[in-house]
């Protein structure tokens, strides 16, 4: 039922951002760099818990890059292609991995390692992605400019398989590093918090975790009622990449 409601909200969005002209193919890009990450980035939290011990995240299947095993129809489809076709900024989520921490060796220690483990993949993908973009655009410099304006503007502004190669590139990069940088806010359930909770007394954890994803509204109200401070984020983010990367 859920998933239905889904793909008639997706339907009615793209429908509106094609009324309006939001459906560009930069648009399409970004979706399709912006879904694919939220599920990688919480795979990385179930890799990591395996290698410290804990294995419920396989036990569950949830090791996998199967998309359908990951995604949530309203964190992984309502939520951020709504978002993204009606003006909003990228954001979003996948199930949860199952992590059950006192599995892992050193619970307390390897606990921020694993909520870590989301944001330093997306800084490896990234860095990773800014690398491939540098030397394509070093080698075909004049697609550096539609390059980069298709990405800051949204409007393709160019042609030919380097200037979208170079699109697609720089989305993967930019994605990463706006999913990475805004997992590290120190706001429970998000990956930051988990700095935090390393100062929460030990009886104070059970409680803790049992109203922990309860948080999630926080966040939630955080970007529906400023998109401006996300997007500013995003812009000051695409900004100092992209000009890293064209150096």
């Amino acid at each position: 039922m859920v998933w239905i409601l889904a793909a008639v909200v997706l339907v009615a969005a793209v429908t509106h951002a094609v009324q309006i002209g939001r459906l560009s193919l930069s648009t399409i890009i970004f979706i399709g760099v912006l879904i694919p990450t939220i599920m990688f980035h919480e795979v990385s939290h179930g890799v990591v818990a395996y290698w410290c011990g804990d294995d419920t995240a396989k036990r569950a299947g949830r090791l996998s890059l199967n998309p359908m095993r990951h995604l949530d129809p309203i964190g992984s489809v309502i939520v951020p292609i709504g978002l993204v076709l009606l003006g909003g900024p990228g954001f979003g989520w996948a199930r949860p991995v199952p992590v059950t921490l006192n599995r892992l060796r050193h619970p307390r220690n390897q606990a921020i390692l694993v909520a870590l483990a989301g944001p330093i993949s997306n800084a490896i993908l990234a860095a990773g992605a800014a690398v491939g973009l540098h030397f394509l655009l070093a080698a075909h410099p004049d697609q550096a400019f539609p390059v980069v304006v298709t990405i800051l503007s949204d409007h393709a502004i160019g042609s030919g398989a380097v200037f979208w190669l170079g699109t697609v590139i720089g989305f993967i990069g930019l994605v990463n590093l706006f999913i990475g940088a805004f997992n590290l806010l120190p706001i429970p359930p998000l990956d930051g918090s988990a700095l935090l909770e390393r100062f929460i007394p030990i009886q104070a954890l059970p409680t803790y975790y049992r109203i922990r994803m309860a948080f999630i509204i926080v966040v939630l109200v955080f970007v529906f009622l400023d998109r401006g401070l996300l997007g500013s984020l995003y812009v000051h983010l695409s900004n100092w990449y992209l000009t890293l990367v064209i150096r």
